[in-house]
């Protein structure tokens, strides 16, 4: 990788991106001390950046991110390669390896998502953001430690073929994909309001599902309806 060559743009890119939204998983709470981590695939190579462990967040710059290749190695001689990447970084890579449509992945500790993946429970859909979002329930993955690929199969068995990015790994608590590493922290951020609002209806009574047929238009109107058409957008930044 020669120096101001397209990938090494594209590095430095993905670096300042995810950088900045780590900051984003303070901002909404979805994260304690040091905990939790964002990872963002590099566009037009096999590799992708994350978080190094232990490091603070309020520390955190784009140089510190770790530069690892699709196998959860880090490359040598990167910016941020004399750090330990994230704990997590086999089970980032293993998702990256195995759904190629993933640009961004992220886990966090959020303390809803967390409560009701330690009972091992979905989270229903049962509110039209849900419907909207994940285009059903928050699927439950399977109990998994931490330290080899085990979770990045969890995550990847869960929810290759379903329509939801979220997933709740058991006994632990969120992660989640996107098309890119934003696309992923959206999820996040989701994915707990999700957690947070549904604990505290069931707490107040019976949940009413949504009907099948209306959450697939929900899901339908959301993901290719909602929001800005590109004619727009192009002529908002005219």
């Amino acid at each position: 990788m020669g120096v101001g060559s397209d990938v090494d743009r594209a590095i430095a890119q993905t670096r300042a991106e995810v950088a900045a939204l780590h900051a984003e998983l303070v901002r909404y709470g979805l994260v304690v001390w040091t905990g939790g981590n964002v990872s963002g695939r590099v566009p037009g190579a096999d590799l992708f950046v994350i978080k190094p462990s232990g490091v603070a967040y309020d520390d955190l710059t784009a140089d510190d991110l770790v530069l690892c290749d699709l196998d959860g190695a880090v490359v040598p001689g990167s910016a941020g390669s004399e750090r330990s990447p994230s704990s997590d970084t086999a089970a980032h890579a293993y998702v990256y390896r195995e759904m190629p449509e993933v640009g961004g992945v992220v886990h966090t500790h959020s303390p809803y998502a967390v409560a009701w993946a330690a009972r091992g429970e979905p989270i229903p859909c049962v509110i039209t953001g849900m419907a909207d979002e994940f285009g059903g329930p928050i699927p439950i993955g399977p109990f998994a430690v931490i330290g080899d690929d085990s979770i990045g199969r969890g995550i990847v068995e869960t929810l290759r073929g379903h329509r939801s990015r979220a997933v709740l790994m058991q006994n632990h608590g969120p992660f989640t994909i996107g098309a890119s590493a934003r696309d992923a922290v959206k999820a996040a951020v989701m994915c707990e309001d999700a957690a947070r609002s549904v604990h505290l209806a069931r707490a107040a009574g019976p949940l009413i599902p949504i009907p099948q047929d209306r959450i697939d238009q929900l899901y339908a109107r959301y993901q290719n309806v909602y929001g800005q058409s590109d004619d727009d957008r192009r002529a908002a930044t005219a």
